[in-house]
């Protein structure tokens, strides 16, 4: 709900977070006002636990002639693009990266307006879990009120220009910015109250805990005592009183201690017991056992209901309490519903509610790459190319969500009936943000290292998008030559030092199809050392599209002349035109 120069969003109860909130505005002039509140929450479970719930307070200078756009448009973007960002991100990164955009736009946009800019400041405050995140910016005020201790929890960043004092360090002041980053623990009961620095001078910390515990069920009233106060106290000491705004957010229940349990997201559900072929599990009969390991099983499954057939992937039933485990079966799941790309296996919804943990993919009629090599040993190099190409789309629709595939191998690809590739398998699919690449490089170590594996998951090197780059030139080095391109397998390496022994063994010399150009394109995403691949996934795909191309249209014409049989046919040619013209001049 939005009412004149408040932005306020009732946050609704909530079985793992809920807040109360009050606002109050004084100003004779709403039209020029200088001051943004706002408070959101996410409605449904699942973001709530992933993003929480936001308030925030943006202010701006009164010598500034659109004070009221920028107060107004640091608000609204902020809550539009946080609340947008991908649910793996934690709320630094999401909060952060959403300001510093914001910054950007803000101060670029200030070069084409005259007399005033896109300058506010701002404090904005997360509230997930049983935890709250402050970013801050300029000279905004944020309070905590936790019984009748009332501390402040911003700093002032002010700058004393000509007699006026000016926020420093604010939003969209200059093209980058710093922000002051506050964790701190919630407790139920705490009280938090953002207002702006026009306040300062009038309520001492006294006034604050006494207005607001007067009557704390009633926060808008309590905002409204707060106004009411200061601006009878600065009319006594002579200053401005038309520009005071006061929230108030309160913690009124906090969610349960998170526990290492997937349940504290999706749900307490139990792992399903071992299926057989013909058992059912939610309306879901077995057909068949398609994979069995100690992490997980793999079913294809038929739904009784639509007749759908789908893969059930699920925890293996002893690893009940491997939470670490859980945790990233989870991700995997996130994995599957969020990346959309036809070359990515896609989730199905259940026809009826879960009662265990497992998800659900389409199922794919088709054989793994592996198989496919095998049955076609007659495939041209343009039709190996081509899905060399898929395979590439399919891994850059993961990097587009920040993620790391990690397990690219034939065995992992699937080859449907029309020739369409699904990349499948995300058991070690890791996030390239949210805890660093420590820990996506111990998972895949976790979950096996293969021969086309990148040299640096065995050398506990950093990895990146580069490492899903020599996975994925490692497979189609592969498909292309039925050959690996290093005797010594990356997954077998024990030292740096063996990296040395690591020699490139041109793929031309297994299939003479292949061309130099493909050849040195290979090399450079196989190289040894991740930074002299190739910096982007585009970069390996355009150079992939340009050697697909028929030879012909391939070769440069310039080169034609470097040889001989070619020079001589050109020169022949040349005299014969000349010879038949001096005929025809006769």
């Amino acid at each position: 709900m939005i009412s004149g120069e408040i932005i306020k969003e009732r946050v609704l109860p909530s079985n793992r977070l809920s807040l109360s909130v009050g606002q109050a505005f004084v100003a004779p002039d709403r039209c020029n006002h200088r001051s943004s509140m706002s408070v959101r929450v996410a409605e449904e479970p699942g973001q709530l636990a992933a993003k929480g719930a936001c308030a925030l307070i943006s202010d701006t200078s009164s010598r500034n002639a659109i004070a009221k756009q920028a107060g107004d448009l640091s608000v609204r973007g902020f809550l539009a693009d946080y609340f947008s960002t991908p649910d793996h991100w934690d709320v630094k990164t999401s909060a952060t990266r959403v300001l510093r955009a914001l910054n950007g736009w803000c101060y670029s946009q200030s070069t084409f307006v005259e007399n005033g800019s896109y300058v506010a400041s701002l404090s904005a405050m997360v509230y997930r879990g049983r935890e709250a995140h402050l970013f801050h910016m300029g000279d905004t005020l944020v309070f905590r009120l936790r019984g009748a201790e009332f501390e402040q929890l911003s700093r002032d960043h002010i700058t004393d220009l000509g007699g006026y004092r000016y926020p420093s360090r604010a939003l969209g002041l200059d093209g980058s910015i710093d922000i002051d980053y506050l964790c701190l623990p919630l407790k139920q009961g705490d009280i938090f109250l953002f207002t702006t620095q026009a306040v300062r001078g009038t309520l001492m910390p006294s006034d604050y805990v006494r207005l607001i515990r007067q009557d704390a069920s009633d926060l808008d009233a309590a905002c409204e005592r707060l106004a009411a106060a200061a601006r009878e106290r600065a009319q006594e000491r002579g200053y401005g009183a038309d520009q005071f705004c006061f929230q108030l957010v309160r913690i009124d229940q906090l969610p349960e201690e998170e526990r290492d349990h997937p349940g504290r997201i999706y749900g307490d559900l139990p792992i399903p017991p071992e299926l057989s072929p013909g058992e059912r599990i939610d309306g879901l009969e077995v057909q068949e056992v398609l994979s069995r390991t100690a992490q997980s099983r793999v079913y294809r499954v038929r739904d009784t209901h639509s007749e759908r057939e789908m893969v059930m992937k699920a925890p293996s039933p002893e690893l009940s309490h491997r939470n670490a485990y859980m945790e990233h079966f989870l991700l995997q799941q996130w994995v599957v519903e969020r990346v959309k790309s036809p070359f990515v296996a896609r989730v199905m919804e259940p026809s009826r509610p879960r009662r265990y943990l497992y998800y659900l993919m389409a199922y794919v009629e088709g054989v793994t790459l592996t198989e496919w090599a095998r049955r076609h040993p007659q495939a041209s190099l343009a039709q190996r190319l081509d899905i060399a190409a898929q395979l590439g789309k399919a891994v850059q629709a993961l990097h587009h969500r920040d993620l790391l595939h990690q397990r690219i191998h034939p065995d992992n690809i699937l080859i449907d009936l029309h020739g369409q590739v699904v990349l499948t398998d995300f058991s070690a699919c890791g996030m390239r943000d949210l805890e660093g690449h420590r820990r996506s490089r111990e998972l895949a170590r976790q979950t096996g290292l293969s021969e086309h594996s990148a040299p640096e998951y065995a050398l506990d090197d950093s990895v990146g998008r580069r490492s899903d780059q020599y996975s994925l030139a490692s497979t189609i080095y592969w498909l292309v030559t039925g050959e690996l391109p290093y005797e010594l397998t990356p997954d077998r390496l024990r030292s740096h030092t063996d990296l040395e022994r690591l020699s490139y063994r041109s793929a031309r010399l297994f299939n003479p199809e292949v061309s130099p150009q493909l050849d040195d394109t290979l090399r450079r995403a196989l190289d040894p050392q991740r930074s002299l691949r190739f910096r982007r996934m585009t970069e390996l795909l355009y150079a992939l599209r340009q050697d697909s191309r028929p030879a012909a249209v391939r070769r440069d014409p310039r080169r034609l002349l470097r040889e001989p049989a070619n020079f001589w046919q050109g020169v022949a040619a040349i005299l014969l035109l000349l010879l038949v013209l001096s005929w025809l001049l006769r």
